[in-house]
């Protein structure tokens, strides 16, 4: 099988800054008309913040000072009366990607992991998709060596990929519906605000998407 690759830059990346201090109660998406910001929790004294910024910048355009201005102001208010600043100890700019090549498997090479595939951290999957990856694989490597059974071999690649293109959806909408894309017109703003709507209306939305978000289960 020839191998094929689908993917997709996106026209931003990732500001993230790395303070001593301690992370909000909850892990923490934000969208804003100036574009994204998240709150991420390393433990009880380190957080990580995050902005969308364009692709040109780079972390030296951005001070510390700075990166508060954006922080807080994107962040609802009562969420950004919760954020404690200070002095970042990291701080670096992360480009965006879709990214799937398959077949997983040529010949005796079987692939996991970034090897075949990479999700934009929205969604936050690219290491469970290597666990997932790894699970699939081992359990096929030990029925080829214990059992002399390649059933499992023969499907990895179909199997793995069910759930790399499921965690590739679910990456990709989040990454629609929380960002600002240049040269976006009203109607796609209008459609955003529907989908908010939807979500905070509907159970039966935030049940499909929280099952999507949390992953697909393991095909036994």
């Amino acid at each position: 099988t020839h191998r094929q690759e689908y993917g997709r830059i996106y026209p931003f990346g990732w500001l993230g800054i790395m303070v001593e201090k301690p992370p909000l109660d909850d892990f923490i998406y934000a969208y804003h008309e100036d574009g994204m910001a998240m709150a991420a929790q390393r433990n009880p004294m380190l957080s990580r913040y995050y902005i969308q910024v364009p692709l040109s910048d780079t972390p030296e355009d951005w001070s510390v000072g700075r990166c508060w201005v954006a922080i807080l102001h994107r962040f609802p208010v009562e969420g950004a009366k919760s954020i404690q600043t200070g002095p970042s100890i990291e701080k670096s700019i992360a480009p965006l990607r879709s990214f799937v090549s398959e077949p997983m498997r040529h010949g005796s090479l079987f692939l996991a992991g970034d090897a075949s595939h990479i999700v934009p951290p929205t969604g936050a999957k690219g290491l469970n998709l290597a666990i997932s990856d790894v699970y699939y694989l081992q359990r096929a490597l030990v029925a080829h060596f214990k059992d002399a059974y390649d059933a499992l071999l023969d499907d990895y690649s179909c199997t793995a990929l069910m759930r790399v293109w499921a965690a590739e959806n679910i990456s990709w909408r989040l990454t629609k519906l929380l960002h600002v894309f240049p040269g976006e017109e009203p109607f796609d703003q209008k459609i955003r605000e529907s989908d908010y709507d939807l979500l905070l209306a509907s159970e039966a939305a935030q049940h499909a998407l929280a099952y999507e978000y949390v992953g697909l289960p393991y095909e036994t």
